[in-house]
């Protein structure tokens, strides 16, 4: 059940870290996020830490199997 969550957690954290990093560029607007440089950098370090996540949660499930 653990790797399902970091799979999970892992995802989602990609797909916010994107969304922000898009909306601090500006590319989206609409949000008091839009066109603020801060989200341009917190968004790919979420990202990354998403992607960590996903390889973690990969990695334990394949040990298990």
């Amino acid at each position: 059940m653990k790797g399902w969550l970091a799979l999970t957690l892992g995802l989602l954290a990609v797909v916010v870290g994107a969304l922000w990093t898009v909306q601090g560029l500006g590319y989206v607007s609409g949000s008091l996020m839009t066109d603020q440089r801060i989200w341009a950098v917190v968004g790919p370090v979420l990202v990354v830490a998403g992607l960590a996540t996903l390889w973690w949660g990969l990695r334990s499930r394949r040990h298990r199997a």
